[in-house]
């Protein structure tokens, strides 16, 4: 009896041992932007390449990219889907929605990747021409040109215009309509921009500000205005969740956020350790794309002051920065995999693909994947 006593301990010992060790596996992942050339989605064998670099990278989640500069890699009548159509003349076929089987066959997540309040360059978006210069956040400074809106070669949205809201809600419901096996979805570009950090100086935001705080002028640099231009995105934020979730309710729901935490949280306006806090995101993945690994493990440890549970913060890291020091990369990644995170997920496969040596550095080795797996 003491026998069987002792065996049935040791069996769940090593039980349990099995358990902690496929937790502390780190997942991999991979952003895919449409800024590849070529771009992945324009072509069947792309897709395809994609999937097989996937599964030999042990890659479990991809971010694909089908929204950006209010253009849709999908079928939209809200945006322009010009690139959609085009390439679904060329496949014959929706590419997203091919892409999204592949990758279930080898048991590889497919969430979109939507670039929410920028308009990068795009003069000509519809939701610009439709609204006019009025939905850009700005600064003071008079704007003569619509060029006099761009802030960091970008024209960005203001947030907290309903029309703006409105008209990115019905983004998302599109895209959630026309791709049913969709794993998530993450935002991208919930935020102010952060570049001389005096936007929101839109008039309808202005005027809601002086009737909510019973003020006839703003202080730039007052708290109350701070906290109300952090407001504004967070609750954008809450009706995009709020759009999702009455769509799709167990679908995975991610941002990303700014880093370092300052510059999210006092220039972008972006209160990201607080959305994994409260539940309204289910991770974020931060972007933080110094230029020495030192500074990229620094702004790990930052990171890990903002939130108790690491293990619902992705982190990007910028292969495009390494090409011309590879090593860089493999310092970072390194840093990554060690950090407790939940994730490392990699700027962009286009780099990857096009630089070999870091692509080894991606392959996870035997040696790795033990050390990885040990209990």
């Amino acid at each position: 009896m003491r026998l069987l006593f002792f065996v049935l301990v040791f069996i769940l010992f090593a039980l349990s041992g099995v358990g902690r060790a496929s937790e502390t596996a780190v997942e991999r992942g991979l952003f895919v932007s449409v800024l590849e050339q070529p771009t992945v989605l324009s072509d069947r064998q792309a897709i395809t390449d994609l999937v097989s670099f996937s599964k030999k990278n042990n890659v479990k989640i991809l971010f694909v990219q089908v929204y950006r500069a209010n253009k849709a890699w999908f079928p939209s009548s809200i945006a322009d889907s010009s690139p959609y159509r085009l390439y679904l003349q060329s496949l014959g076929e929706d590419p997203f929605a091919f892409l999204i089987r592949q990758a279930h066959q080898e048991g590889i997540e497919v969430h979109a990747w939507l670039n929410m309040l920028s308009l990068a360059e795009n003069k000509d978006a519809p939701v610009l021409k439709k609204y006019g210069p009025s939905i850009l956040t700005k600064n003071l400074t008079p704007k003569r040109t619509l060029d006099d809106y761009k802030i960091d070669n970008q024209f960005f949205l203001e947030p907290s215009d309903k029309r703006v809201q409105k008209e990115l809600l019905l983004i998302v419901r599109e895209v959630l309509h026309a791709y049913p096996g969709l794993d998530g979805i993450q935002f991208d570009y919930i935020r102010y921009p952060d570049t001389a950090p005096h936007y929101g100086y839109s008039s309808d935001n202005i005027q809601r500000f002086k009737k909510a705080m019973g003020v006839k002028t703003i202080d730039d640099k007052s708290k109350a205005w701070h906290d109300w231009k952090r407001r504004q995105v967070t609750d954008f934020l809450r009706a995009l969740v709020k759009e999702t979730r009455a769509l799709r309710p167990k679908i995975h729901i991610s941002t990303t956020g700014c880093m370092s935490y300052i510059r999210a949280y006092e220039e972008a306006f972006q209160d990201w350790p607080n959305w994994v806090r409260s539940g309204l995101a289910e991770f974020v993945t931060i972007m933080s794309y110094p230029d020495t690994a030192e500074d990229f493990q620094k702004s790990i440890l930052d990171a890990q002051k903002r939130v108790m549970d690491f293990s619902k913060i992705k982190i990007a890291i910028p292969a495009y920065k390494a090409v011309i020091a590879p090593h860089i990369f493999k310092e970072e990644l390194d840093s990554c995999l060690t950090s407790g995170s939940g994730g490392c997920i990699i700027f962009y496969y286009g780099i990857l693909k096009a630089n070999p040596s870091l692509e080894n550095y991606f392959t996870p080795s035997q040696e790795k994947t033990r050390e990885l797996n040990r209990p």
